[in-house]
């Protein structure tokens, strides 16, 4: 039977009882149904992980036993940022939690020409909470031990100024493919559009801060599409694709 994993944003250690947050504590005891010493995995994102089991649950809490820390790690040798164009409801949700599947260490939400949704009032600070958690459960249900990052909305020209590694930008007209390059180090950037893609203007903005055109394939990808497509490429190009768990 597998034993369920629980992301928890707190230090770690072994032979220490801890109590749960409340929205832990009720997936726990509502959805997982979990019982006095039915075993979890808990992890804090910062590597590796902890065989653990509960201690007690009552109405108003939920107790964990931390036990024997696992040295395990699945990422990837390759780093991977991921600059977003932010794309409408269930196709962002979609690329950030298949992103955090694909191996992505870095995911920024990116406010470019055209974007079709607007941040107003508290919305903004909402969504992005709602791309965390999402994160967040992601990397509990692929196993990763390390949490991806997934910071503030940025503008489109100021992510661009911050990037490093081999920097690639999708285009659908580009000439250039992705097997025709090669990183220097083990770190390659990857910056994809909302619906409708980058303006021309966009376009020459990512080539002046030194991001390289590639297309992949003939087709036009739709943007959901487009983002786990290049991190597939990347991964198996690069990355741990075309080998096993490195432990």
């Amino acid at each position: 039977m597998r034993v369920s994993r629980l992301y928890v944003a707190m230090p770690l250690a072994s032979g220490k009882i801890i109590e749960l947050d409340e929205d832990n504590e009720h997936y726990v005891r509502t959805v997982l149904r979990l019982k006095k010493d039915n075993a979890i995995i808990l992890f804090n994102g910062e590597g590796g992980e902890y065989a653990c089991s509960v201690a007690e649950v009552t109405r108003k809490t939920v107790l964990i036993a931390v036990e024997q820390w696992l040295d395990r790690s699945v990422e990837s040798p390759l780093t991977i940022t991921l600059g977003l164009g932010i794309s409408r409801g269930d196709r962002m949700d979609l690329s950030v939690q298949k992103a955090v599947e694909l191996g992505a260490n870095h995911i920024t939400p990116l406010v470019t020409e055209r974007c079709q949704v607007q941040f107003k009032g508290e919305k903004k600070p909402q969504r992005l909470l709602h791309w965390q958690k999402i994160v967040q459960h992601a990397a509990e249900q692929s196993g990763r031990t390390v949490l991806p990052g997934l910071p503030e909305i940025q503008q489109l020209q100021d992510w661009l100024e911050h990037q490093q590694g081999l920097k690639l930008f999708l285009d659908p007209y580009a000439q250039q493919a992705l097997n025709e390059l090669r990183p220097e180090t083990p770190h390659v950037t990857l910056l994809t559009g909302p619906e409708g893609g980058f303006s021309d203007h966009e376009r020459e903005l990512a080539k002046a801060a030194g991001f390289i055109p590639v297309r992949l394939g003939a087709r036009i990808l739709r943007t959901e599409t487009a983002s786990l497509a290049a991190l597939a490429a990347v991964q198996l190009c690069w990355g741990d694709f075309g080998g096993g768990p490195s432990k």
